[in-house]
């Protein structure tokens, strides 16, 4: 079965996310992207945890619904957790995210760790342990279980990131690399990117959207054709079987350029090298960004690359259409139809003819089109910045 999949998402108990993100606000806005899969976010918060244990019914091996029968959306259980660590006369920061097979590996994983953790604190929760240790953990519960280094690139906390991270994922995770089969390429980087480090090249390339509202859910996905199962979803990942990835354009990552947020300094790897890497209006050191840091550890122009495609939020392009901000009414009632005419959003985006699509509007159908051939313009991200895609059109 062909299906889109967004594995990564949060819980209303993580951090900065919206208060709405219940279970049925996420199946709901899930069925409206046309995403099949969603991971339900922060099992490992003890709240959450019961909120999933008292909503969903196991309706395929592995994989959770609201509804008994027939559902449109199915839950893939999930977390992500923050490890804070040294290693190698470094503080290391790295997020993880977590797969588990079932309700009952979730509860083991969750009180293995709630016996040396405090996982009430968030639904990321920060736990003071190695990436090595904590994989060795989690597969010695269940070997079933999926460890994935979340949004690899990010500065602060991810694996290769600029900051707190590693070189290579084999220093971070020593004997346990045999068992990490993904990578995560986060906001700001794409499967291009990745082509250009060779130590990668193993790893199957995931996107997820990160989500802290539901409707942010499937901004980035990945696409399987697999058996609707835990277990074929997990094949498809340690096979490297992804159909594709859905990817935003890198440039709109708020990691994406080097730069200083405070100053409204942005710059390319080459700007930051010539400056030494400070800020030319304070001095103070730049934030460096992902694609620096693939700068820095790629050992090729390029290579064999996961097949990927580029998609632009519809509401981020009725917005410019229509002349007017993503949260304006108008965009709201325009989204609503289009989805009720054409279908979910990711089919208008990426499957259903042009010609399809201009029958109801021909000025979508041009941007879509537009999207499709990656014909944008682009303002990089930077230090916490998103940056700004808009498609070659005029808005209307």
């Amino acid at each position: 079965m062909r299906f889109f999949a967004d594995l990564h998402i949060h819980s209303r108990y993580s951090r900065g996310t919206s208060p709405a993100l219940e279970p049925p606000e996420l199946a709901r806005w899930a069925a409206i992207k046309g995403l099949t899969v969603v991971g339900s976010g922060d099992f490992t918060h003890p709240l959450w945890f019961q909120r999933l244990k008292d909503s969903l019914h196991e309706t395929a091996p592995g994989l959770y619904s609201l509804a008994k029968r027939s559902p449109a959306v199915y839950f893939i259980l999930s977390a992500e957790i923050s490890l804070i660590f040294q290693q190698g006369g470094r503080v290391r920061k790295v997020h993880l995210l977590l797969l588990a097979p079932s309700l009952a590996a979730a509860k083991k994983i969750n009180a293995a760790l709630g016996r040396r953790y405090n996982l009430r604190s968030d639904g990321r929760p920060i736990l003071g342990a190695s990436a090595r240790d904590i994989s060795a953990e989690v597969l010695g519960i269940d070997e079933r279980a999926l460890i994935i280094p979340a949004h690899i690139w990010t500065p602060w906390f991810s694996l290769l990131g600029s900051r707190s991270g590693f070189d290579s994922l084999e220093e971070c995770f020593s004997d346990i690399s045999p068992f990490i089969y993904a990578v995560e390429t986060g906001l700001s980087a794409d499967p291009p990117m990745l082509a250009r480090v060779s130590s990668l090249r193993r790893y199957t390339v995931l996107s997820n959207s990160d989500a802290h509202s539901a409707q942010n859910l499937g901004r980035e996905a990945s696409e399987f054709d697999c058996p609707l199962t835990y277990e074929g979803i997990a094949r498809a990942i340690r096979e490297n079987a992804i159909v594709r990835t859905i990817e935003f354009f890198p440039e709109e990552g708020k990691y994406h350029h080097d730069g200083h947020r405070a100053c409204g300094v942005s710059l390319s790897p080459a700007g930051s090298r010539r400056l030494g890497n400070s800020c030319p209006a304070c001095g103070k050191p730049l934030t460096l960004g992902v694609l620096h840091r693939v700068e820095d550890l790629a050992d090729r122009k390029g290579g064999r690359r996961a097949p990927f495609s580029y998609q632009v939020p519809l509401k981020q392009i009725l917005a410019q259409l229509l002349c007017c901000g993503e949260k304006a009414g108008k965009v709201d009632l325009a989204y609503d139809s289009l989805i009720g005419r054409l279908g979910p959003e990711f089919q208008i985006l990426q499957n259903i003819a042009v010609a399809d699509i201009s029958r109801i509007d021909e000025r979508l159908a041009t941007a879509v089109l537009a999207m499709r051939e990656n014909r944008v313009r682009r303002v990089p991200g930077y230090d916490g910045v998103y940056g700004k895609i808009a498609l070659d059109m005029t808005c209307r």
